[in-house]
C-alpha cells in the first residue's frame, strides 16, 4: 500500500468518541415535535375520527389527518411498480396513502399526525384522539392469504396476488426434471425479519429562505428530493435534503419513507421547523420489513450426480402495499443458478398481499434467498443419493476455463474461479480436521454438523439497467482537495476509501483530502446507498475526476513551463519538462488557476455495463445439546472473491456484519404476527433477539482475487456478501446436524425449542 494511503478509517474516532452528527444531533429549539396516532388494529375500516379535544390540549399546534392531504393534492406516495406477468399483464403498485383515509391494513398505519411544542404535549394529544373503527379478520402469512375466502386486502387484487412473474422454458424443465434419475424437491422458508438499524428513523424538516430542508437519517438524499419533489409537487431547486451520519440502513432507509414525507409536508404547511423521531418499538410498527418468502425448489440429477434442471418458485409476502419496493428479488433471481453448470432452470415469482407493513430490501435484496434456495437444494440431493456434499458441488461446478459464462438463466458471469474459491474455503475452514472435531462432540452426547454454501450475486448494478454514479473532485488554491462522493456511507468506511483512492492518484498525501456526503447542496447527483455498489461506481467516478483535474493541471503546467503537454510528466504531486529538472507543483498550478477564476475541478462520473459478481465459498460448524436444543456456533469461515482488495480491513469488516444478520436471522430473530388479528407479538427486544458478540464465534474470513475487468479498479463489491452466504452456511450446518438424529426437513428459525420439537419428532 503506497504513502498515500491511510491506515486505519478515518470516520471510527469521530463516531466512538461521540463525535458523529446524525438527524438527531441538528439543534433547532424553534422545532415544533410531531406524534402519530396510529391503528391499532392490522384489518380495519376507520369510521369515525374526533380531533377536536386533542387539538384544544396546551401546547397543540395542529392535528393533520388525510383530509388535510386531500386539500393539499397529495395522494399515495410510493414507488411505482411496473412488472410484466407471464401473460403479458402489468402489474402495477398499490396506492398507499401517507395517512389512513378508511381502510387499515396493517398494525400501526398511522392515522393522523399530532404536532405541538414539546413531545409530551403531543402524545398527550394522541392519546386524546377518539377514533372508531370496524376491525376486520387479519391475514398474515402467504398461506392465510392464498387460501379458499381470505378477505381481501386490496379489493382490486383478486386473490391477494400482488404481482406474477416467470422466466425460463418451464415445459423442457419440467421434462427434464420427471425424467432424472433422481428429483429433488424441498421448500425452504424464509422468516421475516426488520433491519433494527442501531440509529431509529427520525427527521427534521424546515424554512430555509425561500427553500424547504429535510434532515433525515436516509441513505439516498438525492432520490429523497426526487421524490418530494414529485409528490409535493415542487421545483426540486426549492428543496434540500441532507442526510449526515446514519447509524444502519441496510435498504430499509432508502425510497419516499412514509413518515419523513409527512415531516416534510407538515413544515412546508405550517411554514415552521418540525421534527419526528421514531422510539424502538414505533421502528418495529413501522420500519419496512425484510425477507419473508416462501422457496420451493425442484433440482433434477442424472445418476451421477449431475444436475440437469432446475425449478424455482419465490413466493414472497409483500405486506398490505406492493411496489417497486417490494420485489427486489426479481432482479437478483438470476443468483438461484449459482455457480453451477445446471443446463435448464426456470423461475416464477409471485407476491401476495397480507395485513402486515410493507417488505422493502434489506442487506442483500433476494440475493442471500436464492443462494440459500439453491444450497439447501443441493445438501438434501446429497443426502438422498448417499453422496458426499462437496463432491456433488465439485463435480457441477462451471470451470474457470468456461469463462465468460452464458448462464441458461439470467445471470452471465464475466470471470470467476470457482473451485479455487472451493479449495481455499475448505482450507480455511480445516475442513480435514472436522471428522475430529465431530467425533469430539459425539463424544460428548451433542450433535454436530457442518454447512458449506457456495455463493454468487450481483453488484454494482442491476441485471439490464447500466449502473451511474458520480464524484466532484476539486484541488483549492490551498493545495487541499474537496472530494464529494454520490455513494453513500451508513458505516461502510467510505470516506476513508475514496479519499484514499483520489490521494492515491493524484500521488499527494491523504490528509489533504476533505470528503462530503450526503448534502443535495454539495453533491446534487448520486446513487446513494445501495446494491454494494461504492466502490464500483463511485471508486471509479474518483478516478475518472482525478484523471479529469490531472488534465486541466497538464495544460496549464504546459503553459507555465513554455512547453508542449505532451513533454510534461507528472509524478509525487510535481510536473516537470521530460528529461530537464524544470518543474512546477501542481499546487502552485492550483493556485494560478484559482487566481484566474478557473479552479481545478471536475465532474467524475462511471457509468457499467452490467453487474459485477462477487463470489465466495462459505462454511459454518455449530453443536447442538439434544437435550436442550440449544445450538452453539463453534467455527465460521469465508473466503470471498471480491475482485481488488483495496481495504482489506474494511472488506472483512464488511462481511463480519452481513455474516452476523444472516446468522442473527438463523437462530435468533423473526417478526411474527398473532393470528386473526395480526397484532404484532415480536414488537420489542424483549420478544425480538438479536446477535451478541457473545453468541458468535471468531469469523475467519479471507480473499480470492479474480479481478474483473467490468471497472477500472478490478473491484466486485462486498457490501452485502457476508449475508448472501451466510444465510445459507449457517441452515446448511444446522439441517446436517439435524439430518443425523434423523430430522429430514427443518426450517429457520432454528430457537432451541424448535430445534428440541424436531428432534423429538423424530425419535418419535
Amino acid at each position: 500500500m503506497n504513502e498515500t494511503v491511510r491506515k486505519g478509517r478515518i470516520e471510527d474516532r469521530r463516531l466512538i468518541t461521540g463525535a458523529g452528527r446524525y438527524a438527531d444531533d441538528m439543534a433547532d429549539p424553534s422545532a415544533l415535535t410531531a406524534v402519530f396516532f396510529r391503528a391499532p388494529h392490522a384489518a380495519a375500516t376507520l369510521t369515525s375520527l374526533d380531533t377536536a379535544a386533542a387539538a384544544a390540549m396546551p401546547g397543540v399546534v395542529a392535528i393533520l389527518t388525510h383530509a388535510d392531504l386531500a386539500d393539499d393534492g397529495i395522494g399515495s406516495v410510493i414507488t411505482p411498480m411496473k412488472l410484466e406477468g407471464p401473460d403479458k399483464h402489468l402489474w402495477t403498485a398499490t396506492p398507499r396513502p401517507l395517512l389512513v383515509e378508511t381502510h387499515v391494513r396493517h398494525l400501526g398505519e398511522p392515522v393522523a399526525m399530532v404536532i405541538a411544542e414539546t413531545r409530551a404535549q403531543a402524545m398527550d394529544a394522541a392519546e386524546a384522539i377518539e377514533a372508531e373503527f370496524d376491525e376486520r379478520d387479519a391475514i398474515t402469512t402467504i398461506a392465510e392469504a392464498t387460501a379458499e375466502g381470505a378477505p381481501l386486502v386490496h379489493d382490486d387484487r383478486p386473490g391477494n396476488l400482488a404481482a406474477l412473474w416467470e422466466k425460463g422454458d418451464w415445459p423442457a424443465v419440467r421434462a427434464a426434471l420427471s425424467g432424472a434419475a433422481h428429483h429433488i424437491r424441498v421448500n425452504v422458508p424464509v422468516t421475516r425479519v426488520t433491519a433494527v438499524a442501531m440509529e431509529p428513523r427520525n427527521a427534521l424538516a424546515r424554512p430555509e429562505g425561500a427553500r424547504f430542508c429535510l434532515y433525515a437519517s436516509h441513505q439516498n438524499p438525492v432520490a429523497m428530493r426526487a421524490s418530494l419533489a414529485h409528490f409535493m409537487q415542487m421545483d426540486a431547486a426549492l428543496i434540500r435534503c441532507v442526510a449526515g451520519d446514519v447509524g444502519g440502513a441496510f435498504g430499509m432507509k432508502s425510497g419516499p419513507l412514509r413518515e419523513e414525507t409527512m415531516v416534510f409536508w407538515a413544515a412546508r404547511r405550517l411554514n415552521r421547523a418540525v421534527r419526528w423521531r421514531a422510539d424502538r418499538s414505533e421502528d418495529f410498527l413501522s420500519d419496512e420489513a425484510g425477507r419473508d418468502m416462501e422457496i420451493e425448489v425442484e433440482l433434477g440429477l442424472d445418476a451421477e450426480g449431475m444436475f440437469l434442471a432446475q425449478a424455482v418458485t419465490m413466493k414472497l409476502n409483500v405486506g398490505g402495499y406492493a411496489s417497486a419496493r417490494s420485489l427486489p428479488p426479481v432482479l437478483n433471481f438470476g443468483g438461484v443458478a449459482g455457480v453451477y453448470r445446471t443446463p435448464l432452470i426456470a423461475g416464477r415469482i409471485e407476491g401476495w398481499l397480507t395485513h402486515t407493513i410493507p417488505v422493502a430490501p434489506y442487506r442483500g435484496a433476494g440475493r442471500p434467498e436464492a443462494t440459500f434456495a439453491i444450497e439447501q437444494a443441493i445438501d438434501m440431493a446429497a443426502r438422498e443419493l448417499g453422496m458426499d456434499p462437496v463432491a456433488l458441488r465439485r463435480r457441477n461446478l462451471i470451470p474457470e476455463e468456461a469463462m465468460p459464462w452464458t448462464s441458461p438463466f439470467i445471470f452471465d458471469y464475466d470471470c470467476g474461479a470457482f473451485e479455487k474459491v472451493l479449495d481455499a474455503g475448505l482450507a480455511k475452514a480445516d475442513f480435514a480436521g472436522y471428522p475430529a472435531r465431530k467425533a469430539a462432540s459425539e463424544a460428548a452426547g451433542r450433535l454436530r454438523g457442518f454447512g458449506l454454501a457456495l455463493c454468487i450475486e450481483t453488484a454494482g448494478g442491476l441485471w439490464g439497467q447500466p449502473g451511474r454514479d458520480f464524484a466532484d473532485v476539486e484541488m483549492k488554491a490551498d493545495g487541499t482537495i474537496r472530494l464529494g462522493g454520490g455513494g453513500f456511507s451508513a458505516g461502510q468506511g467510505l470516506e476513508t476509501l475514496l479519499s484514499d483512492l483520489a490521494a492515491e492518484g493524484l500521488e499527494l498525501p491523504v490528509d489533504r483530502v476533505s470528503y462530503v456526503q450526503g448534502d443535495t447542496d454539495e453533491m446534487e447527483r448520486g446513487g446513494g446507498m445501495g446494491g454494494s455498489g461504492a466502490t464500483i461506481k463511485v471508486g471509479s467516478a474518483v478516478r475518472d475526476g482525478v484523471t479529469k483535474v490531472l488534465a486541466q493541471a497538464r495544460e496549464l503546467a504546459s503553459e507555465t513551463l513554455e512547453a508542449d503537454a505532451a513533454d510534461i510528466e507528472y509524478s509525487g504531486g510535481t510536473f516537470r519538462i521530460v528529461g530537464t529538472d524544470r518543474e512546477v507543483e501542481i499546487t502552485e498550478i492550483a493556485r494560478i488557476a484559482a487566481d484566474r477564476g478557473t479552479p481545478l475541478m471536475a465532474k467524475g462520473e462511471f457509468v457499467t455495463d452490467g453487474p459485477t459478481f462477487p463470489n465466495g465459498c462459505h462454511t459454518c460448524e455449530v453443536e447442538i445439546d439434544p437435550e436442550t436444543g440449544r445450538t452453539t456456533i463453534e467455527r465460521y469461515s469465508a473466503i470471498e472473491d471480491i475482485g481488488r482488495v483495496i481495504q482489506p480491513q474494511m472488506a472483512e469488516g464488511q462481511i463480519h456484519g452481513g455474516v452476523v444478520q444472516a446468522l442473527g436471522q438463523i437462530f435468533l430473530e423473526e417478526m411474527r404476527y398473532s393470528a386473526g388479528d395480526g397484532q404484532l407479538l415480536t414488537g420489542s427486544f424483549m420478544d425480538y433477539a438479536m446477535p451478541r458478540a457473545a453468541d458468535l464465534p471468531m469469523l475467519n474470513c479471507d480473499f480470492y482475487e479474480v479481478q474483473t475487468a467490468k471497472n477500472p479498479l478490478g473491484v466486485k463489491g462486498v457490501g452485502e456478501a457476508g449475508s448472501v452466504g451466510g444465510l445459507a452456511a449457517g441452515m446448511n450446518a444446522v439441517c446436517d446436524a439435524l439430518a443425523q438424529a434423523g430430522v429430514s426437513q427443518f426450517a429457520m428459525p432454528a430457537t432451541p425449542g424448535r430445534v428440541w420439537e424436531a428432534l423429538n419428532a423424530a425419535r418419535r
